[in-house]
């Protein structure tokens, strides 16, 4: 019954957020930050025509829209309903599915997706190597698997520290890892970069992003890792 507990705990605290989560990528910096995180997430992932992807942590659907413009089928699961409903309007006429779980357990068989993906949900999951085997196994051989978190060394999870502890509920319970602490997560070797180089206060933004990716830093706020199923 303890597992159960805390499913409904980590369900309750995404379930206030749907609303507010959405509401930060339409004012101009969540629109900013949408853009390069997005631009990041689809260059890895790679998403086409007749590919089944899975969508771990979908939340409200910001990247699952910009993954289904591709043209393959995408399960969204997420462990919060409010969110679930909030993805599956916006997907309406879509082929996209939503399934209520926690992406620790997948309910579903070994290599059923062509890929999978997840976008900052591995944050709230403290022990993220079951989590990440899990994404491993529903994937079939030759498959890539996306995963998308904070960045531990970028200026803003210090903010985003100072916001948790004054009470901030969701960066009250975020994991921050690093690059190297995201790599280490699976058994083999992936490709991994990191986006959002500039700040909220700075000017010339995109300037500063293409600078940060030119160099290939690796302290951009958003870090993702491409790992290849053998």
């Amino acid at each position: 019954m303890e597992g159960l507990r805390v499913i409904r705990r980590k369900n309750k605290l995404f379930d206030d957020w749907p609303e507010k989560y959405d509401r930060w990528f339409t004012t101009p910096m969540g629109a900013l930050v949408k853009e390069y995180e997005e631009e990041l997430i689809l260059d890895l992932l790679r998403p086409a025509p007749g590919e089944i992807i899975l969508d771990a942590g979908c939340g409200t659907g910001v990247f699952t829209l910009d993954i289904l413009s591709f043209g393959p089928d995408v399960i969204g699961l997420d462990i919060s309903l409010p969110m679930l409903k909030r993805a599956a309007e916006k997907a309406k006429g879509h082929p996209f599915q939503t399934v209520l779980a926690d992406m620790s357990r997948l309910p579903f068989q070994d290599s059923s997706f062509d890929k999978v993906v997840s976008v900052t949900a591995l944050e709230f999951i403290k022990d993220a190597k079951p989590a990440v085997n899990e994404l491993f196994r529903v994937t079939k051989k030759g498959g890539c698997i996306v995963v998308a978190t904070l960045n531990s060394l970028s200026p803003w999870a210090l903010r985003r520290k100072a916001a948790a502890k004054k009470g901030h509920s969701l960066f009250k319970q975020a994991i921050f890892r690093s690059p190297d602490e995201l790599q280490s997560l699976a058994a083999v070797g992936g490709v991994i970069k990191t986006a959002i180089h500039f700040q909220k206060e700075d000017d010339h933004a995109p300037e500063i992003e293409h600078e940060g990716q030119k160099k290939g830093l690796n302290t951009g706020a958003f870090v993702a890792v491409r790992w290849e199923k053998p």
